[in-house]
């Protein structure tokens, strides 16, 4: 087209709807185009109504959900009007899905106030992945800006994880009643099977508008925990108790359902149940390799001499335990001892200057700070530095609980020539996104030293050897660890390395995870299922440290761990158990739904 065919008007009126936008266009004032963007993205979300397609998407980072977990999020979304059970097997992924849901609800303002319940173990992991992948910041009672609050935190913040043993006691519960929340989520929501517990009765009392139920085992026992699951989310959905029992529970076994198509119509409107088998998502075998290197002399002395010490000024005297050392710090102690001197020094040595505590603990710690730092032969890092060179160009993962454990291997590893990336919860979100992607596409960068910042929320399928230096207490903690490359997506034999000082407290836990349960090698999130069935109240790792704490001679430790033992596997087959019932009761019957 020429220039003199194009038809140009005389005069062209421009009609503006404000008189600042002329000024503007004259004066060359123009919005950013971050501005234009939000502003178009703002527009396009009110022309949107229902739920037939998700808007977060292209809000997600370091997250690709699968087809099975968009299409569960837009069944709840649509179908369930945000009330449902999602019971996904083990391994799946439920807190994708609990998080693309969340993450609709807010884009479309629908959700401005979220709780999310869950066990004590489970709330970082809850909180990273919800920053990383979703962009959603949550607060924790843990948080000091919550403490500064006091009972006003819960109406204050928007977005809160927080554990449910905690929640649903006074002062908490008090304060929770009274407020509204637009969204509920309940992990590891079989706690609530017994309509009857606390638990049960305050999730049931809490005003909220959604609410997600999240369990791997909708039924333990009997077909009435499925009841009072629906109930929570439905009432009426299954009729009463009475008209459930006498329509749907076979009185010779009330784990089998009679009715169970009629049944399975009242479940598919409001629960959703994925199974490996019908996404086809198997997961590769993984294999746990323990190594236990002798303490050199000097380590071997600390080790002995700083226990009987911790366990002595522990012990509450007289004076109502004033002066001694409190059961967290004790705890921190102990690890800190297996991780590294250098770890176990940092510690002391501050607790030492702490008035608060006797003259004879604070000159103890002090002469242990001194033992610690005079140690220069560390038989767990000479272990990583052989493993690691035999692995050559092989992308491996190494956790430890603590940054001074994580600079000790991050010098050893220079001093070798082995490049590494360090990630911990000092770095911004940028540098952890960058800290990922060097390991992820540097050749060159073969080994990840991570605190367990890195064993929340972070993918790191793309590696297939983990190394823990060090042992939690907490086996969530080590699952959530395991998770980072054992996890769907995953296409080789994963390979986990345990490094244990033998004879010392880690190498006793390591007995008991191991080669009692062999708990290693279950699939990631079957751990806390076996634990809920053994202490409801209490994580293990209290009850690990309180039995180490009372035993008073090695004989009654190692009596103690072996009992410990006997209740784990006794957790372990009813958790068996479990799992086959609800194959049985939902895996033919839910897959087509």
């Amino acid at each position: 087209m020429t220039e003199s065919s194009v038809d140009v008007p005389e005069k062209v009126v421009v009609v503006a709807p404000h008189p600042g936008i002329m000024t503007n266009l004259n004066a060359g004032v123009f919005s950013s185009h971050a501005l234009f963007h939000l502003s178009v993205r703002a527009r396009q979300l009110r022309l949107l109504n229902g739920f037939q397609k998700l808007l977060s998407p292209p809000t997600f980072k370091n997250v690709d959900p699968y087809a099975f977990q968009t299409e569960t999020a837009l069944r709840v979304l649509r179908r369930y009007e945000g009330r449902a059970l999602l019971c996904d097997e083990v391994g799946l992924g439920k807190t994708v899905e609990a998080g693309i849901i969340l993450k609709e609800y807010i884009l479309r303002g629908l959700v401005k106030k979220a709780l999310i319940l869950t066990p004590p173990g489970l709330i970082g992991q809850w909180r990273e992945e919800l920053s990383i992948k979703f962009g959603v910041d949550t607060v924790s009672p843990d948080d000091d800006a919550f403490k500064e609050r006091g009972a006003t935190a819960w109406q204050k913040f928007p977005f809160i994880v927080a554990s449910l043993a905690m929640a649903k006691r006074p002062p908490q519960a008090d304060a929770l009643l009274k407020i509204r929340h637009d969204l509920l989520i309940v992990d590891e929501a079989h706690r609530l099977k017994n309509r009857t517990s606390v638990a049960w009765t305050f999730v049931n009392a809490l005003e909220k508008k959604f609410l997600l139920l999240l369990t791997a085992t909708p039924v333990q026992n009997d077909l009435e925990e499925l009841y009072n699951l629906v109930t929570l989310l439905r009432p009426g959905q299954l009729g009463s108790s009475r008209d459930f029992k006498n329509r749907f529970v076979n009185r010779d076994d009330p784990r089998q359902p009679k009715n169970a198509e009629a049944l399975r119509d009242l479940l598919s409107e409001c629960m959703v149940r994925n199974t490996r088998s019908q996404i086809d998502r198997g997961l590769p075998p993984r294999r746990a390799h323990t190594l236990r290197p002798s303490l050199s002399p000097k380590e071997r002395d600390l080790y002995d001499t700083a226990t009987v010490f911790l366990k002595s000024c522990a012990t509450p005297p007289e004076n109502g335990g004033r002066g001694g050392i409190s059961r967290p710090l004790l705890k921190t102690l102990l690890k800190e001892l297996v991780s590294s001197p250098a770890a176990f020094a940092e510690t002391a040595g501050k607790l030492a200057m702490q008035i608060t505590l006797s003259a004879g603990v604070r000159a103890g710690l002090e002469s242990l700070k001194k033992t610690a730092l005079s140690v220069s032969e560390f038989a767990k890092v000479k272990t990583l530095m052989s493993l690691v060179a035999s692995m050559a160009s092989e992308k491996v993962v190494v956790f430890t609980a603590y940054q001074r454990t994580l600079g000790t291997l991050a010098t050893a590893l220079e001093q070798k020539g082995i490049t590494a990336v360090v990630y911990h919860g000092g770095l911004t979100r940028d540098q952890k996104d960058e800290a990922v992607r060097q390991f992820q596409e540097n050749p060159s960068v073969t080994v990840f030293l991570s605190t367990e910042a890195g064993g929340e929320g972070r993918n790191l399928q793309f590696a297939r050897t983990l190394i823990n230096m060090d042992l939690p207490y907490n086996p969530m903690t080590i699952e959530q660890r395991v998770g980072r490359i054992h996890r769907i997506g995953q296409t080789h034999p994963v390979s986990i390395y345990n490094i244990a000082a033998e004879n010392t407290i880690e190498d006793d836990l390591l007995k008991l995870l191991d080669e009692k349960i062999n708990m290693f090698e279950q699939v990631v999130g079957e751990m806390d299922m076996i634990l809920g069935t053994m202490e409801e109240e209490k994580d293990f790792e209290d009850l690990f440290l309180d039995a180490w704490y009372n035993a008073q001679s090695p004989t009654v430790w190692e009596n103690s761990v072996a009992e410990m033992g006997e209740r784990l596997l006794k957790a372990k087959q009813d958790y068996v158990n479990t799992r086959a019932l609800d194959d049985a009761l939902f895996q033919k019957e839910m897959e087509a739904l």
